[in-house]
């Protein structure tokens, strides 16, 4: 297992570099004028030239990359100061440091993708594997059906309807907000559970519609029958052998799922008024802001990273013959 887990965490870091030297080639390097953006309208020739300068766009290119890589690793001095790392850079439009804007907003994204994936994963598989129990009773029809419904709606429907009656129509709960769940654990989970139920609704529909027909093509397996042939419970075989087994095709796209996740903060974000890092990378491409548009893009892809391994590392642990390949 810690060959494997090596091996994947290697695979990722070249994959991160490799994202970063195309995100600095493409925004950098490309055709449009870095410094032209950074200066804004109006802006002198004396003045453009300072910021090119300011910027090191003077200087070769292969010394450019070489100043931004190294700055993630080993931070990098700017005429207003030093940059730690990982230093993403100056902000074009407020002049903060790239990492601590995002570190700012990171603990909101974080909880919503987090918290969604709870509940799909917890409602969605609970529910799933209850109709695949009671397969053919009405628990299954209304789950399936249910199911089939839930999947055909969007973030962008979902959110203002449950705004409009949770909040605004019967004032219920209050309006969706990021309180850190170090001061409030309570205040954190009542403050995002509107975002959180209406990111998950989607998945926990395709999830319990996977789960269900996962574990019934399990329990017609052969080692399945033998298992009740020899007098074994129900239950016994359905959580001992036919569980585990149903989990493989379910880990195997949970990865994307996460994934998407992050891509749906987005629109959660937008639609339920919250600063985090999907709302920043809105900004960021509404300013022209490019070292904040540069670090959010590497920011997420260490994110959609991390959570891979940690899914291949679960997908490993149910079926070792992942190990080997």
């Amino acid at each position: 297992m810690l060959q494997f887990i090596i091996r994947r965490t290697v695979g990722a870091a070249v994959t991160l570099f490799l994202i970063g030297a195309a995100t600095f080639f493409l925004f950098v390097a490309g055709p449009s004028d870095y410094a032209s953006l950074a200066c804004g309208k109006d802006c002198s020739a004396a003045r453009l030239e300072e910021i090119r300068e300011v910027l090191g766009l003077n200087q070769p290119v292969a010394q450019q990359f070489w100043d931004f890589m190294s700055g993630i690793v080993m931070g990098r001095d700017f005429p207003t100061g030093h940059c730690s790392a990982p230093c993403l850079g100056q902000s074009f439009y407020s002049g903060d440091l790239v990492w601590d804007t995002i570190m700012d907003r990171f603990p909101l994204t974080v909880s919503l993708t987090i918290g969604a994936a709870l509940v799909f994963l917890i409602v969605g598989l609970g529910t799933g594997m209850l109709a695949a129990f009671r397969r053919g009773s009405h628990v299954d029809k209304v789950a399936t059906g249910a199911s089939m419904v839930l999947s055909s709606f969007q973030i962008y429907f979902l959110g203002p309807i449950a705004l409009m009656v949770l909040v605004y129509g019967t004032g219920l709960m209050e309006d969706p907000k990021y309180v850190p769940f170090t001061e409030d654990p309570f205040g954190w989970l009542i403050g995002l559970s509107i975002p959180m139920v209406v990111m998950a609704t989607i998945f926990t529909a395709q999830y319990t519609r996977m789960a269900r027909s996962s574990l019934i093509e399990q329990l017609a397996e052969d080692h399945v029958r033998t298992a009740r042939a020899k007098g074994m419970s129900q239950k016994y075989v359905f959580f001992r052998y036919a569980w585990r087994g149903s989990l493989i095709p379910i880990v195997t796209i949970l990865g994307i799922d996460l994934s998407s996740l992050l891509g749906g903060a987005v629109v959660t974000e937008l639609t339920f008024s919250l600063q985090g890092i999907g709302r920043l990378a809105v900004d960021g491409a509404v300013n022209k802001d490019l070292p904040l548009t540069m670090g959010v893009m590497l920011v997420g892809a260490f994110m959609i990273l991390v959570l891979n391994i940690l899914v291949d590392i679960a997908y490993a642990w149910i079926d070792p013959r992942v190990r080997l390949s």
